[in-house]
């Protein structure tokens, strides 16, 4: 092993084996430094993402915004990619491709610090309560208030309710900072990935290129697992943890109003991708490279993808000083021809809508769990961190070494990417069954008496139980009683009387709690989750299964990007790969999914100055119809696209079969149609066959 490991790193020097010449440094060494930069870059840039998806719930509840707003923020980062992907990945290939990845992390660095700048500029969490905190929790308060009109209880209701004085409000507009922050996020983003995975692919053995490739893919999926648990500590704590006393905090983690230290994540965040910037400031703009490389020959399936560009000199344009004038000149014909290719248009098409269920479907799975299984933020994220991510990790890993066992070439690797997917889907159907009750609220999902379900509107909310009360329609500060029912308020509730503070306050003589009266209510909803907490399980094991299979078509997938296309176009075809799936499905499948998730809302909340707020309440049953049937239609629309790709890619391959059959007498036809190398006695013969047989082992 340890000579075979020589072998290969003699190999990447670019050193034959009649070669005694020594290159500045240590080429090898310098490319598995690249290797370890890249995988830390990686890591730091998806640790900061799956974070960002981590708190969506408690940036909606910190500034009252609804889920399509939310996404709009989401979707800012891959606006700030949309912004220079092209020319990064243009421009970028032919200049110092680790100094600007290092540039990029940079900014990437500076953006997550503006996205926890708010904090530090607006004032305390004020959160809707009718729950006091005195030192004498003997004191007796009433919430039902029936001799003052309406008036008078606002301004009585509480010491933590909001002035009605709104000058100076900030909140309304503080998640602007945290959208600039994402659109530079999103920007310092766009080097990494198109100029990292080429330069590993210009400057690694063809043989290693795949594992090489794999890996990095498999490391940025095991930043989300850390991204997902700094986001489940983070949720636990109280967002201004250090400024208030705990103890006159009277709602639960499990709140539908609780906001956790979301700020203090993306600090954390922002050093680990301040750190990931400074190996790339020390590593060369090139490495020397193997003789049999340089020039390169496409493959025969590179070449029936792709018209020869005008200008194949060298592969590795980044060594050519060529002016900038040049450069641009070239730019609108190799456009030309890399859309000229039908097979990499419909993968692109394909690509996109997949993405666009996978977008969708990621950013909201931790609110999907919190809403529809009653679980906390911190109990959705640390499971998304410890069991799913893990399974798509294992996933994509495995998915590469099964290319390098198998030999796969690109029909194969199509084939293999399809499959899975196709499996996937159809495990992610018996997601509908797995369903949960709505939440029983009196007005809003049940009618008080708990026999009949309700269509809620303001006015559902009064009855005759509480028609004494001056009560509010909008505030949303739910109690639950005796009888195992939530009421959106001690008010709405008829209690008339209250005993003890904060989280131990105790309603008594709650008029719509029993018919006799005199039931009490405790503080926060009720936790009638039993359907919930069986099926639960059942939910968890079955999203590890789709997401290892799914994820097992990913390398394949995008390998097979890489060697349908001339070398010198991968960095631009990376680079389009990835302005294409962030203009069409990274920056509109998080609107419309939150779009879409915002019309299965039951109960709003208020802002402090008046407007809609973030959702306190959803239908579940509607939001699991919305959220899980939306992601599969986009799904079944990719699978009927991939059928004409299908016919179109064998139709080029058998016309390429046809040319090598007339030129070459079928010499090179074999190894096209076979997943192994011939070896031949000559050694002309076996030269001939060398590029052939080393793309099967890379793919």
């Amino acid at each position: 092993m340890e000579d075979r490991s020589e072998e290969d790193c003699a190999q990447e020097n670019g050193q034959s084996d009649g070669t005694n010449s020594k290159p500045n440094g240590s080429p090898c060494t310098s490319l598995r430094m690249f290797l370890v930069a890249l995988s830390f870059a990686y890591f730091a840039k998806a640790l900061s993402g799956s974070y960002m998806k981590s708190t969506i719930t408690q940036l909606e509840r910190r500034f009252d915004i609804p889920s399509y707003l939310i996404g709009v923020i989401d979707g800012s980062f891959e606006i700030g990619n949309l912004l220079v992907i092209a020319f990064v990945s243009y421009f970028g290939a032919k200049l110092h491709r680790p100094k600007i990845i290092a540039l990029g992390c940079l900014l990437m660095s500076f953006g997550t610090f503006i996205i926890a700048l708010p904090h530090f500029i607006i004032g305390r969490y004020e959160f809707e309560t009718s729950v006091r905190w005195v030192v004498n929790s003997t004191q007796i308060s009433s919430p039902c208030r029936g001799d003052l009109p309406e008036d008078l209880t606002q301004a009585d209701r509480s010491p933590q309710a909001p002035s009605t004085d709104c000058e100076g409000e900030s909140n309304l507009s503080m998640w602007i900072y945290v959208l600039l922050g994402n659109v530079l996020r999103g920007i310092g983003e766009t080097p990494v990935q198109p100029l990292g995975i080429s330069y590993i692919d210009d400057f690694a053995t063809e043989e290693n290129a795949a594992l090489y490739v794999g890996c990095v893919q498999t490391i940025s999926v095991v930043g989300p697992v850390f991204g997902y648990l700094l986001g489940s500590l983070c949720a636990k704590i109280y967002v201004d943890i250090g400024f208030v006393n705990m103890e006159t905090i009277t709602i639960t983690p499990t709140d539908a109003r609780w906001v956790g230290a979301w700020w203090l994540g993306y600090l954390i965040a922002g050093v680990i991708t301040l750190l990931s910037a400074i190996p790339f400031w020390f590593l060369p703009r090139s490495l020397p490279t193997a003789g049999s490389r340089v020039p390169k020959k496409s493959t025969q399936e590179e070449a029936c993808f792709i018209k020869e560009v005008p200008h194949p000199k060298h592969k590795y344009q980044a060594e050519e000083h060529t002016s900038f004038t040049e450069m641009a000149k070239d730019f609108i014909p190799t456009l030309r021809i890399l859309f000229g290719h039908p097979v990499y248009v419909i993968y692109l098409y394909v690509v996109v809508i997949q993405l666009n269920s996978l977008i969708g479907m990621v950013t909201y799975k931790p609110k999907y769990i919190e809403q529809h299984f009653r679980q906390s933020a911190s109990k959705a994220n640390f499971l998304m961190g410890v069991i799913n991510i893990p399974a798509v990790a294992l996933g994509m890993f495995s998915g590469g070494l099964l290319m390098k066992r198998l030999k796969l070439n690109i029909m194969g690797a199509a084939k293999f990417a399809f499959c899975t997917s196709l499996i996937g889907y159809v495990l992610s159907m018996f997601f509908f069954a797995m369903s949960c009750e709505n939440a029983k609220v009196a007005g809003v999902t049940v009618s008080y008496d708990n026999v009949d379900t309700v269509s809620y509107d303001k006015h559902s909310l009064f009855m005759p139980c509480n028609s004494d009360c001056f009560c509010l329609s909008s505030e949303w500060d739910p109690v639950c009683g005796q009888n195992g029912i939530t009421y959106v308020s001690p008010c709405l509730a008829g209690c008339t009387t209250s005993t003890g503070s904060g989280k131990h306050t105790v309603f008594s003589n709650c008029s719509c709690v029993g018919v006799a009266g005199n039931f009490t209510a405790a503080t926060s909803q009720c936790l009638d989750k039993d359907d919930c907490d069986r099926m639960f399980p059942y939910f968890l094991a079955l999203s590890v299964i789709t997401s290892f299979i799914i994820s097992l078509g990913g390398t394949p997938g995008y390998m097979f990007l890489i060697r349908c296309i001339k070398p010198q176009l991968k960095s631009l075809a990376l680079g389009f790969h990835a302005l294409a799936t962030r203009t069409l499905a990274g920056i509109p499948a998080p609107i419309y999914f939150g779009a879409i998730i915002d019309t299965t809302c039951l109960k709003w909340g208020q802002k402090r100055c008046g407007g809609t707020g973030a959702c306190r309440i959803y239908n579940t049953t509607a939001y699991r119809i919305a959220y899980l049937g939306l992601t599969l239609s986009l799904r079944t629309i990719s699978f009927i696209i991939c059928i004409p790709g299908f016919i179109l890619l064998s139709r080029q391959l058998k016309e390429e079969e046809k040319k090598s059959i007339l030129t070459n007498g079928g010499t090179e036809l074999e190894p096209l149609r076979k997943e192994q190398c011939v070896v031949l006695n000559s050694d002309h013969a076996a030269n001939a066959t060398e590029n052939s047989s080393d793309k099967h082992v890379q793919l």
